[in-house]
């Protein structure tokens, strides 16, 4: 399935769910709003062509899957945006949702969209012990053990000066656990090897330090257009990044590294199993910047 068509798929996924009767009307036009402003929806489309890397169909249960993921994003760039965090006017070139609905109920749409999931989730036609291990995982990801964690401590970074260790364990979390999660979830729902499913997790977290170094290095070399929201943040919010603590062309080596590590864990996977790269390779080179 090429990509156009399993976004085009995920999106209808999204529509039925939230197409039916919700109690609160308004409530459902906020989240609406969110999840239809665009987005690269790069973590679907890991977890999809990783999928397919291990030979299966797309199935409406594995676009649950994929789209459960995404409404967690969603719900995290919404608080992201908030005044009391990032205090962003703009996400995928409109006005953040805080904007359009108020705070209370921007606060409240990312409450849903980091609940919903889960209902996604239980409904999926899947095997219910792979549902549970789904479950699991997506928890770990995206709670106290994964993203909500990594924006505490990344809040408390601010206007300090914080190691290359500290910065890499506040992106592992804030950014690499959901990131690792697509990666995981496929070697789940293909019933891999304990082995190949620790290789995956070992591909996310490179994936996901890549692509926070790559968000670090295009704050400040992308614009508005670009970028789809105020370039320049992290400088002025005097946050630490890849940037700041290797330089713009140390956060490249840095980048490139994490592609490449992330590139041979792959390769192996392909050597131990039946797994196909190509489809996984392609959306790993989008991440790349000349």
């Amino acid at each position: 399935m090429a990509n156009k068509a399993i976004l085009q798929s995920l999106a209808a996924v999204f529509e039925t769910f939230y197409s039916s009767e919700m109690p609160v009307e308004h409530l459902t036009k906020s989240i609406v709003y969110s999840i239809q402003a665009g987005g690269k929806r790069i973590r679907p489309l890991f977890l999809l062509e990783t999928l397919q890397g291990f030979g299966l169909d797309i199935t409406t249960a594995h676009l649950q899957v994929a789209a459960s993921l995404e409404l967690i994003h969603t719900s995290s760039l919404i608080h992201d945006d908030l005044p009391a965090m990032d205090n962003d006017d703009f996400r995928r070139g409109v006005a953040t949702n805080h904007k359009v609905f108020g705070e209370a109920q921007a606060i409240l749409a990312g409450d849903a969209l980091l609940l919903d999931p889960y209902l996604l989730l239980a409904n999926a036609a899947l095997p219910p012990e792979i549902v549970v291990d789904l479950v699991r995982e997506l928890a770990l990801a995206s709670g106290s053990y994964g993203m909500v964690a990594g924006q505490v401590l990344d809040m408390d970074g601010e206007n300090q000066v914080l190691t290359f260790e500290q910065l890499k364990q506040i992106h592992a979390l804030k950014t690499g656990k959901m990131l690792t999660f697509p990666f995981v979830a496929a070697g789940i729902i293909a019933q891999v090897s304990k082995e190949v499913i620790a290789d995956l997790r070992l591909v996310g977290e490179h994936v996901g330090q890549a692509f926070q170094i790559r968000d670090d290095i295009l704050d400040v070399t992308a614009t508005f257009d670009q970028l789809g929201k105020t370039p320049g943040k992290d400088e002025a919010a005097d946050k630490s990044t890849y940037v700041k603590l290797l330089g713009l062309d140390g956060a490249k080596v840095a980048l490139t590294e994490n592609l490449t590590a992330a590139k041979m864990i792959l390769t192996r996977i392909s050597e131990q199993t039946a797994f196909s790269q190509a489809g996984i390779l392609e959306q790993i080179e989008r991440l790349k910047i000349d």
